[in-house]
Parts: structure tokens; sequence; C-alpha cells
């Protein structure tokens, strides 16, 4: 009796290479530190990998490039509220301490930042790009010179026939 082999379905195609150092449980963690604005580098550092392991894990590990839009998105929606907030202005409660007579004194205050014309135009030249971005049309018609130069060219060429 010879060697059973086994059925095409029950074998496994061969692994080549290293073995991932990925984990699952990196989604999670990765979710978090971009949460708190970490970039890929950051993240290399942390799971103590080179940053193309990080954008290898990106494409590879649908679940970890998941977690990393989520946590990348909820940071950016925070600065954009916080630009925001920047280019209209607002006010927050506050406290001063004052010393008066060698007593400490404490007073709530309401202060107010006023808005912002720099974070108004990134705003304006992000969201409204068509009516606001640093772009200068160019309109090239060379129509009008070109149809000249040929004709002054002309003239030179019939005036140099004459001429002859």
């Amino acid at each position: 009796m010879g060697k059973e082999t086994p059925a095409d379905d029950e074998m496994e195609a061969p692994r080549r290479g290293r073995p991932t150092l990925y984990r699952p449980e990196y989604a999670e963690q990765a979710n978090e530190l971009c949460e708190k604005g970490a970039t890929d580098m950051e993240l290399a550092i942390h799971f103590g990998v080179n940053v193309g392991t990080i954008y290898s894990w990106k494409h590879s590990q649908p679940e970890f490039f998941k977690a990393l839009s989520l946590g990348k998105d909820a940071c950016d929606d925070r600065v954009e509220r916080s630009l925001y907030q920047r280019a209209v202005g607002y006010s927050f409660n506050s406290e001063k301490i004052y010393q008066y007579q060698g007593e400490i004194i404490r007073a709530d205050i309401i202060e107010h930042i006023p808005p912002d014309p720099g974070a108004q135009m990134s705003w304006l030249k992000n969201r409204r790009g068509d009516k606001w971005r640093d772009k200068i049309d160019h309109e090239h018609s060379a129509v009008g010179d070109l149809a000249d130069l040929i004709a002054s060219r002309r003239l030179k060429v019939q005036e140099m026939n004459s001429g002859e």
C-alpha cells in the first residue's frame, strides 16, 4: 500500500516569507493612539516596526485599516471644530487670580478670543476654494498676436521678393 495523499481541498498552500508581526489587538491600540493624534511613524515606534510595515498592515489587515481611519477621522474632526471656533471667535469661562494686601483673590471671568483672519482664510480656501483659493487664471490667446506676426512676415517676404 502506498502513502495516502490528502484530497485537494485538504491541502494548504505553503506559506512563504516571514510570518507577520501583526496581532489582532493592534487594531484597538492603533485606534486609541490615532484618536490622540498619533502619526504612522509614531504607530511604528509603538509597535516596534518600520513605518513600511504599518503601510503593509493597512493594506493586508482590513480591521487595522478601519481602526486607523476611524481614529484619525475623530482627531481630524476635533481639529476642524477648533479651526472653526478660532475662525469665528469664541468665549469661555475662566478664573483670574490676584493678590491684594497679601490675600489671594479669585475672580470668575469670561474671556473672549477674537476671530482670527488666518484661520478664516484657511477655512474658506478649503471649504470654498472656488471663490477663495490663491489661484490666478491665465488666459492664453495668441490668435491676435500670431496673426500679426504672420502678416508682418508675409510683408517682409513680399518686400524681399519685389526687390530682386
